[in-house]
């Protein structure tokens, strides 16, 4: 009877050993240095946003001179969606357009290129 007993604590104590959730290691966490991003824009970045705004209009007006409306998009652009622009177009990364996009769709940048549409 004491060796059943036995085996079946044993028994028991295996199975229940699966059913214990893994403890989380406490490994220290690597620390990344920190980069801070650019507050500032540069002459070379803003020369090289506003080509890429005016690339992305020109693809959308084809023949139209798009200068009054790429200063519309420059001038309502905040310092940082500038500077990503111009980042992503050093890079090659895709996503200018949707920048320049959404930029173009605030209502300020509409009324902007609208005013600027009537004078041209």
């Amino acid at each position: 009877m004491r060796f059943n007993l036995t085996a079946v604590f044993a028994a028991g104590t295996l199975a229940l050993a699966g059913c214990v959730a893994p403890m989380p290691t406490t490994a220290p966490v690597p620390t990344t240095p920190t980069t801070t991003a650019p507050t500032t824009l540069d002459a070379a970045s803003r020369s090289l946003a506003r080509s890429v705004v005016n690339s992305e209009m020109e693809k959308r007006l084809p023949g139209v001179n798009v200068a009054p409306y790429s200063d519309c998009v420059i001038n309502n652009a905040t310092t940082a969606e500038l500077i990503d622009i111009a980042q992503m177009a050093r890079s090659g990364t895709m996503g200018t357009a949707d920048s320049v996009a959404s930029i173009v769709s605030r209502p300020a940048t509409t009324q902007c290129i609208a005013n600027a549409a009537q004078s041209v």
